[in-house]
């Protein structure tokens, strides 16, 4: 075989399970990573003329714990080694391995690296750079680009969290119904920390990456629990707000809101993927906030204009949400549906109230600057504008409060 890129989409497919069975044999993420590494190594030495393994998670898990194996020996004693084709019968080696492991081997072994990834005592920004790391194989330098620090200040981001990763104590058993519920969750979590890590990004940051990279994991969490709604939905949100992704931004790379979107540009693929998962998550009638805020996504996607969306039921659903995940943010977001269904005084007096606790908060600013714009108050939304600016993540949120200043000072001339 002449054409080798099968090789690089066999290994980033395979990774999760290889690098998952292997730290449930060394117990050890170091040595769980390096191995697979190895493994890698002769992989790419020996596919090309071999053809792809029937089972390339299965190749590498037998071939990286060998190599893993003889580096022990090397180090323990210095004992002449096998050769090459005794220790890994690299003609068909993934066969008997594949057959002692089933689906829910590999579930467990999956879960149990994306829960460790998840450790509690790890800030958020470390379970993402772990998980980046270890999960999905990104480079250092590709995960310092994304969160546009250093290598170095990166390297050391991980290694801290290996670090207290070792130093946890970690349960390498395959987990009970009720762990298994508990780690899922923060493992979702996690995953949707990813995306939004991508999705609140600039355009031209380099870190749009993050959002194929979360939505890959969630893929790989629907395959290991397929009838899971909650899962699901976590997908079909990522996947329906991923769709607008090229009508988020204009050429000059302002954001562009919602209404203004050229909504041609939206990837219909994406959306039929969506609005499929979550209409099954729906039938199973056990509602979670990932399907609740997916529905959400899933009414605009159905809205071929502005116009049609049913902004009656997106109230509705934000209603829900305040149940089940009660937050100013989920107060804020459904203030926005109120303003279209009752209009900017209603959505107004229910803002107000979050002043506290949102204070600095660049969107309860520029929410409520839009609604005293709509009111006719422009002293006090000139004020919100000016503190929305102020707490501005990123170039592009200010110059779109800057519009609306600009208006009000047409407006005022």
């Amino acid at each position: 075989m002449t054409d080798v890129g099968w090789i690089d989409a066999a290994i980033t497919a395979a990774r999760p399970q290889a690098v998952g069975a292997l730290l449930r044999y060394f117990r050890d993420l170091d040595r769980a990573e390096e191995a697979f590494q190895d493994a890698c190594l002769r992989a790419l030495k020996n596919w090309p003329e071999k053809g792809p393994p029937r089972d390339p998670a299965a190749w590498l898990i037998m071939v990286g714990r060998n190599a893993a194996l003889d580096g022990v020996r090397k180090t323990s004693r210095n004992q002449a080694l096998p050769a090459e084709d005794v220790l890994s019968d690299l003609d068909d080696v993934e066969t008997p391995m594949a057959e002692r492991l089933d689906d829910s081997h590999y579930r467990d072994d999956i879960l149990r690296l994306l829960f460790i990834c998840c450790h509690p005592d790890l800030p958020g920004t470390q379970q993402i750079a772990l998980a980046l790391r270890i999960v999905s194989g990104l480079t250092v330098r590709q995960i310092a680009r994304a969160f546009l620090v250093s290598e170095a200040a990166m390297e050391q981001r991980i290694t801290r969290a290996k670090r207290v990763v070792a130093g946890g104590d970690v349960p390498f058993e395959a987990p009970g119904p009720v762990e298994r519920a508990e780690r899922l969750a923060a493992v979702m979590a996690m995953v949707y920390l990813v995306f939004n890590e991508g999705y609140s990004a600039p355009e031209g940051s380099g870190r749009a990456p993050l959002c194929d990279e979360a939505i890959r994991l969630a893929r790989l969490l629907l395959r290991l629990f397929p009838t899971e709604p909650e899962i699901m939905g976590l997908t079909a949100l990522m996947v329906l707000q991923h769709a607008r992704v090229k009508a988020r931004f204009d050429a000059d790379g302002q954001v562009v809101l919602l209404d203004d979107q050229d909504r041609s540009l939206w990837d219909s693929r994406l959306i039929a993927e969506g609005l499929a998962l979550i209409d099954k998550a729906m039938r199973h009638r056990k509602p979670g906030p990932y399907q609740v805020q997916a529905a959400i996504a899933a009414l605009h996607a159905r809205a071929t204009r502005p116009d049609d969306t049913d902004w009656v039921q997106i109230d509705r659903l934000y209603a829900t949400l305040e149940r089940l995940q009660p937050s100013p943010v989920v107060t804020l977001n459904r203030a926005v549906a109120v303003s279209k269904v009752a209009g900017p005084q209603e959505a107004l007096e229910m803002v107000e109230p979050l002043a506290d606790r949102l204070s600095g908060y660049f969107h309860f600013h520029g929410l409520r600057g839009g609604l005293l714009l709509q009111l006719g108050r422009g002293a006090e939304a000139r004020e919100a504008f000016d503190r929305a600016i102020s707490l501005a993540n990123t170039a592009a949120e200010a110059a779109h409060i800057r519009q609306h200043l600009d208006r009000l000072m047409k407006d005022s001339a």
